[in-house]
């Protein structure tokens, strides 16, 4: 590489030839961020059963209080990761259910609906079963039906990565439409089912906070510095309603624009006009070099902003939310003290059984009917190159759900125990299905075969 475009990240110097530049490498495979959180949910099982289980545990309940005037919070650490750095990742999420509904397989009402309905069916059977499962035990161990509805991407799409040329293309595209559909649905039933008592003042004012946003966008207010505290103000509204704070990502990831400010078009005129405003001589002096520094500049925010402002915030937090704030999350939520909760228990539990069998059973028999009906209903059509093996094969690796169920097990329960139970269910499902999905993938013929 020529001298003169090497930055720091490119340089042979130690640091970033030592861990950035294969960082940077290993995290454009799809299937890292699996790994990551496989990870972290290891080392989070490891250190809540070993000696110094107290510190782990001890740490979550640590609580960050603020007083500043009228302004007043009190978050565990706990509460902090699910309530706050989890924002974030509903943010990534939000961006990237707007950007399949206005540019992806999503805007097309007759090719969303295959995935779309084998999402929904694959979130009703799961719910269903749980429900059966604790029907008869009452109380709060009924309410974490949501809680084997979700699909974990990060783990599915790894999965499925890791495949390669087994999976057609098109199946990829499928399970990620499926995964992206699935969020939709348990974005909404974290919204309407696990909401707490609704402060009226808040609400409203975050749905106020909300409207300026909508309103900055139609105007074209660009600046980051008004965004930032914006999003903020609303997530401490909201945080404070009694609707979960993480709704406040989702929201502001919908209000994104997913279309850029200049088309290609307007960038050519706008930098053309630069380039013929500015010489192309090298600068002699400081004022000429001023005068070239400027010409960068201006070139480079209407380049910027000829990229849609979506798809720059999704580029820029995608590797945040997946190599941080997810392991993060998956630390502090994936515990469980096996001396508590016995795997044997766990296994004559009807919550685990619930969770477990929901994830397993309920994905593979919601995914594949509802995807079959809607073939048969004309509604849809498998994506090339796929056979019904394949499909049974993604049934089952939707299955993994284990980012977005552990989630859910933190709204649904307050009970530490069926947390627990709910979490051996999490996991002893989420590898069954896995394994399930990956074995059948692998029988599955190749596309030139079919």
């Amino acid at each position: 590489m020529d001298s003169r475009h090497r930055t720091w990240a490119t340089s042979e110097r130690f640091v970033p030839k030592t861990f950035i530049r294969p960082f940077v490498r290993f995290s454009q495979v799809e299937a890292s961020s699996g790994i990551v959180l496989l990870i972290a949910a290891v080392a989070a099982l490891i250190w809540a059963n070993s000696a110094g289980s107290d510190s782990y545990f001890s740490i979550l309940d640590e609580h960050m209080t603020i007083d500043f005037g009228p302004f007043h919070f009190d978050e565990s650490v706990l509460h902090l990761v699910n309530d706050g750095l989890m924002a974030v990742f509903f943010f990534v999420v939000g961006l990237e259910i707007k950007r399949e509904l206005v540019l992806g397989d999503l805007q097309d009402s007759k090719a969303a609906a295959l995935p779309v309905m084998a999402a929904l069916g694959g979130m009703v059977i799961p719910a269903l079963i749980y429900i059966a499962f604790t029907a008869g035990e009452g109380g709060e161990a009924v309410q974490g039906w949501g809680i084997p509805m979700a699909t974990d991407i990060a783990f599915a799409v790894g999965i499925v990565a890791l495949l390669g040329s087994r999976v057609p293309s098109g199946a990829k595209l499928f399970l990620l439409a499926v995964a992206v559909s699935d969020d939709i649905g348990a974005i909404a039933v974290i919204a309407i089912f696990y909401t707490s008592d609704l402060d009226a003042a808040f609400l409203a004012a975050a749905m106020a906070g909300l409207a300026v946003v909508w309103l900055a966008n139609k105007v074209h207010v660009r600046a980051l510095w008004f965004y930032v505290p914006m999003a903020f103000v609303i997530w401490f509204f909201l945080l404070q309603s009694g609707v979960h704070a993480t709704i406040a990502g989702v929201a502001l990831g919908f209000l994104t624009p997913a279309r850029p400010y200049y088309k290609r078009d307007e960038f050519d005129q706008r930098a053309r006009a630069i380039l013929d405003e500015y010489p192309t001589e090298e600068p002699e002096d400081n004022r000429a070099q001023e005068h070239a520094d400027h010409e960068t500049m201006l070139l480079s925010e209407i380049a910027s902003e000829s990229v849609a402002p979506l798809n720059r915030l999704e580029r820029k937090l995608v590797p945040w939310s997946s190599f941080v704030i997810v392991p993060i999350f998956a630390l502090a939520n994936a515990g469980v003290d096996f001396r508590d909760v016995g795997l044997g228990e766990a296994a004559t539990s009807n919550v685990a059984l619930g969770v477990g069998v929901g994830l397993v059973l309920g994905k593979i028999i919601g995914i594949s009917a509802a995807s079959y009906a809607a073939v048969r209903l004309n509604l849809g059509k498998l994506p090339r190159g796929t056979s019904w093996t394949h499909m049974l094969g993604l049934a089952g690796v939707a299955g993994v759900g284990f980012t977005v169920s552990l989630f859910v097990t933190g709204l649904a329960f307050t009970d530490p125990h069926l947390i627990g139970l709910a979490k051996v269910g999490i996991f002893t499902g989420s590898l069954i299905a896995g394994v399930i999905g990956t074995l059948i993938l692998r029988r599955a013929r190749p596309p030139s075969e079919l």
